[in-house]
């Protein structure tokens, strides 16, 4: 697993040194609008955890961050009015997963009907 790098772009929004459109805090979790959303409804939620994926989230996370997170998801989902229509929430990893940046964030889509799980061409 690779290591954290604390100067990736999720690190210096944690810290304050890059704005973000945040939508909800607490002690464990941000979440932001994307700033290149791809669906009407488009909202990274991150750990304040130095995690790089979510399988080292989950490995290393605490009880209370694990629980914390997906909690936030809830509210979050509730919030943007998603949980009716639906939504998707998705966790990209590691070079083949498309992971852009090394620090564990999961991305809410919806808004609109999102298409199909992966392209087929």
């Amino acid at each position: 697993m690779p290591i954290y790098d604390n100067q990736n772009i999720f690190a210096k929004i944690l810290r304050g040194e890059i704005p973000n459109n945040t939508v909800y805090e607490d002690d464990y979790v941000l979440a932001f609008r994307d700033i290149a959303p791809q669906a009407p409804v488009h909202i990274l939620v991150i750990p304040k955890g130095a995690y790089v994926s979510i399988d080292d989230f989950g490995a290393k996370g605490s009880p209370d961050e694990v629980s914390a997170f997906y909690k936030a998801i809830a509210t979050i989902t509730a919030q943007e009015g998603l949980t009716d229509a639906g939504f998707r929430c998705i966790a990209n990893t590691g070079d083949h997963g498309g992971q852009e940046v090394p620090h564990f964030h999961m991305h809410i889509l919806g808004g609109e009907p999102v298409g199909p799980m992966v392209s087929k061409s």
